[in-house]
Parts: C-alpha cells; sequence; structure tokens
C-alpha cells in the first residue's frame, strides 16, 4: 500500500468521524430551536423543499458519496421541529406508508447517490439509490423503484454498496 494512499486513507477516516460527531450533535437540537440558530451552528442545509403549511422541510446530506443525512421540518414562525437521521433502515419504514412519488421522495430523504435506469422492455424502472449504513453497520444502498414512467414509488430495499467492494479478495 503506497504512502499517499494510506494517507487518503486515513484523511478519510478523520473527516468521516468529525462528520459523524458533528451529526450527533444535530440530533441533541431541541424542538423549537429557532431556525436562524441551526444554520449559525452547522451551516446551511443542502436541500429544502416548500411545506403546504407555509413552513419547510430542510435537508443536511452528505449524499452523493456520504452515508448520512438529517432533516428537520420549519414552522412558518421560523422555529425546528425534531431533528432527525433520515439515512436509517427504521426511517426507510416510511417509504410503506401511503404513495409517494419523487417529490415526496426527495423532500423526505433528499437528493439520492445515483438515479438509474434497470430492467428490460416493459420492466425498465427508475431506481433511485441512497447510500447509508445498513443496521448501522453495513456499507449499503437503499434502492428506491419508481414506475417505468418515474412517478410512483412500487417498491424499495437495501443492497451492497459496490463503492466499498474490496477487489482484493475476488478470484482471478
Amino acid at each position: 500500500m503506497s504512502k499517499y494512499y494510506r494517507g487518503a486513507r486515513i484523511a478519510l477516516a478523520a473527516a468521516a468521524l468529525a462528520t459523524l460527531a458533528a451529526c450527533a450533535n444535530m440530533a441533541q437540537i431541541p424542538p423549537g430551536t429557532p431556525y436562524a440558530d441551526v444554520q449559525a451552528q452547522f451551516g446551511r442545509p443542502n436541500f429544502e423543499c416548500p411545506q403546504a403549511n407555509g413552513g419547510r422541510r430542510v435537508i443536511w446530506t452528505q449524499q452523493p458519496m456520504g452515508q448520512y443525512a438529517w432533516g428537520t421540518n420549519v414552522g412558518a414562525d421560523g422555529r425546528v421541529g425534531p431533528v432527525v437521521p433520515l439515512l436509517t433502515d427504521a426511517h426507510f419504514k416510511v417509504l410503506s406508508e401511503g404513495e409517494w412519488g419523487p417529490d415526496r421522495v426527495r423532500c423526505e430523504f433528499g437528493p439520492p447517490a445515483r438515479i438509474e435506469e434497470a430492467g428490460l422492455g416493459e420492466k425498465r424502472v427508475v431506481v433511485w439509490s441512497y447510500r447509508y449504513k445498513e443496521n448501522g453497520v453495513w456499507n449499503s444502498l437503499m434502492y428506491v423503484y419508481m414506475s417505468r414512467d418515474g412517478n410512483r414509488l412500487t417498491h424499495f430495499h437495501p443492497g451492497p454498496d459496490p463503492m466499498y467492494d474490496d477487489d482484493r479478495f475476488m478470484w482471478r
């Protein structure tokens, strides 16, 4: 292993730990905190969408390469609701409830790491992939399948993230 590669891995690990520390603190933000105070401490979110009640949904996400995202709703009064981790097995279960289109998925989880098409002919679908830690441990993607026209969620499931495949152990 080269010095450059080893140094890059150490720097990446340090950055990931710093990000995790910041995210852990986000969970401690009490509901009702002024949104301006949250922004002053954690920076501007990198995704937001309006809500019908005059508020907005805001998300701090590490996609497309990271595995964490945090989100909250900001009321019309400028105060945040609970700040929750979004890319978790427990939170992905909300996709089982009700009808989901692309706008609703994006407003709930933020933009995906990848959007691709899969399948052939009439079975062709649009697949959104979110990087996350399955069960808090495994480097995974949550595959969110949209209908052929891309307008309706059909199903979802986790799978291994090929970005973390280590081909040193593959038979040649």
